[in-house]
């Protein structure tokens, strides 16, 4: 079923995880081609702004992609978007296979970390206050990038375990007055060449 068009002021939110990154956090030469073949993909809209995590791999990934996006958007830093854990759950409602990622987060932790995914929701999972349409990019990690999932779909709290993102596939959700956000798209890596696909991920078998 396709939902009818709603003629009314849309922020677009292209969102996607830093590229490619080693283990000291910093992009990779595999991660910078994600990130360019990105901005290639997103080079024909109209961009408003870029975001990006204070992480070096995500500054360096909306530089990379920057590079492809026309017109005057900048390229600035979110505070927002820094990798966190944005809801540490219950011992009752957590699954077992979690349990040891958990460990040893305090509650002053958990509760630093619920606040920053509050303000991201706060921040970029909103409406347009004008009457013009909104398109951003938001570069960040896995984690803020289920939280804003699991907000669209006014899913449960813990609900953003278990929503994963590769290394520059790109999500889309659109935020409208008085409806409900609409997730158009999830991990899409069309825009990745096949053995740039699923970076970030344990290797195994992939469709």
């Amino acid at each position: 079923m396709v939902l009818p068009d709603i003629l009314m002021a849309t922020r677009y939110l292209y969102i996607a995880r830093h590229g490619d990154a080693d283990a000291f956090g910093n992009l990779t030469d595999t991660g910078g081609e994600q990130a360019r073949l990105l901005g290639q993909r997103l080079a024909h809209l109209p961009i408003d702004a870029v975001w990006h995590s204070p992480l070096p791999r995500a500054a360096d990934s909306a530089r990379q992609l920057n590079i492809f996006l026309t017109g005057t958007a900048e390229v600035s830093e979110a505070a927002e978007l820094i990798d966190h854990v944005p809801y540490v759950p219950k011992p009752e409602e957590t699954p077992p296979s979690w349990v040891p990622f958990f460990d040893g987060y305090d509650t002053d932790e958990a509760e630093a970390g619920h606040q920053i995914a509050q303000s991201l929701t706060a921040r970029f999972a909103t409406a347009p206050e004008g009457d013009d349409d909104v398109h951003e990019v938001l570069i960040t990690h896995a984690y803020p990038i289920a939280w804003l999932l699991r907000h669209a779909m006014d899913a449960p709290a813990i609900r953003w375990l278990g929503l994963s993102s590769a290394n520059a596939a790109l999500t889309v959700i659109e935020h409208r007055p008085s409806v409900p956000p609409s997730i158009v798209m999830f991990n899409d890596m069309s825009h990745l060449r096949p053995d740039l696909h699923w970076t970030g991920f344990p290797k195994t078998l992939r469709p």
